[in-house]
């Protein structure tokens, strides 16, 4: 197995500014959407989880940096991997390119809660089933 997840989008006339920049919250949005689709690709989605495990996983922290701007129309993949992984969370690191630019570079702490909102132990499958995906060096 890959280490990566990826991810494509397009940038339509709603992600941007009157000047067709991409607003700096919608790439929130289009990261958010690529940790959806990498569960996805390990059989899981947010419902599931919800409904097999009773737990949510939510962002406790999302260092982004905007390296230079995204435009109307572009084409975008974000590339996303498990950075590591606690006995309640783990970290992803995703990064937003055009063809060979880099756009964007997020470092992700996501969190595992039960339905009060406490931290809870990451699920077993859940845990086996992100080992693969381990990478503990960056490569762009």
């Amino acid at each position: 197995m890959h280490e990566n997840f990826f991810h494509n989008v397009k940038v339509y006339y709603e992600d941007t500014d009157a000047g067709g920049v991409v607003y700096y919250a919608n790439y929130l949005k289009f990261l958010e959407r690529a940790r959806t689709e990498a569960l996805v690709t390990l059989g899981f989605n947010n419902k599931k989880i919800k409904e097999d495990f009773g737990a949510q996983i939510i962002v406790k922290s999302c260092n982004i940096e905007y390296k230079i701007s995204a435009h109307l129309e572009d084409e975008l993949t974000i590339r996303s991997f498990v950075k590591s992984i606690t006995k309640t969370s783990f970290f992803m690191n995703q990064f937003i390119k055009r063809g060979e630019d880099l756009i964007v570079e997020a470092n992700v702490h996501l969190v595992f809660v039960n339905k009060d909102g406490k931290p809870m132990k990451v699920p077993d499958t859940l845990f086996q089933d992100f080992k693969p995906y381990f990478c503990d060096t960056i490569k762009l």
